[in-house]
């Protein structure tokens, strides 16, 4: 005899069921409760420099309204972006970051979208981030969005020795 679950697959329990009450991955402001989740993103895609907790824990604590989170459909965090608030129409993006998982799924791209559009409405003017000077794909991320280099190109030792950065910005 077949179990009722197997003939049913919308049954309680089954795959079907289960899978149906998937959320699709959805981008959302940022909670207390995403702050270990969002250092163990950030671990992962930055792993020679992460930010630690309290670091992480203070930009919550002065940018909240400008921090966004990528939720997949099972509710774990996969990504984010972090930007201050703005200053004389000024902003800066902080971080974003988004797990292997997800990368090149345009989740990055959509995540810049949604701050982007938060800090226009909020009266910025102008957007500046920095950026690894060998990290292509971010740097094309943010030029297809519209970000253009400073001139002169990277900044030598901005964050530190050896620690060069492309500082890129975006009038909106």
């Amino acid at each position: 005899m077949i179990p009722p679950r197997d003939r049913y697959p919308s049954a309680p329990g089954s795959f079907l069921s289960r899978t149906a009450r998937k959320r699709p991955p959805r981008i959302r402001a940022v909670t207390e409760t995403d702050l270990p989740d969002i250092v163990r993103v950030d671990k992962e895609a930055f792993p020679a420099a992460p930010y630690p907790f309290f670091v992480v824990r203070q930009f919550f604590d002065a940018f909240r309204e400008h921090m966004f989170v990528l939720e997949d459909g099972d509710g774990e965090l996969r990504g984010y972006v972090m930007s201050t608030g703005t200053d004389d129409a000024e902003s800066w993006i902080l971080s974003l970051a988004v797990t292997a998982e997800v990368r090149r799924q345009g989740w990055g791209r959509q995540l810049m979208t949604e701050v982007l559009s938060h800090l226009r409405g909020r009266g910025a003017h102008t957007v500046v981030l920095s950026v690894e000077p060998d990290n292509a794909t971010a740097i094309a991320l943010y030029d297809s969005l519209g970000f253009t280099p400073a001139p002169g190109g990277p900044l030598r030792d901005y964050f530190g020795p050896g620690e060069h950065r492309l500082l890129m910005t975006l009038a909106l």
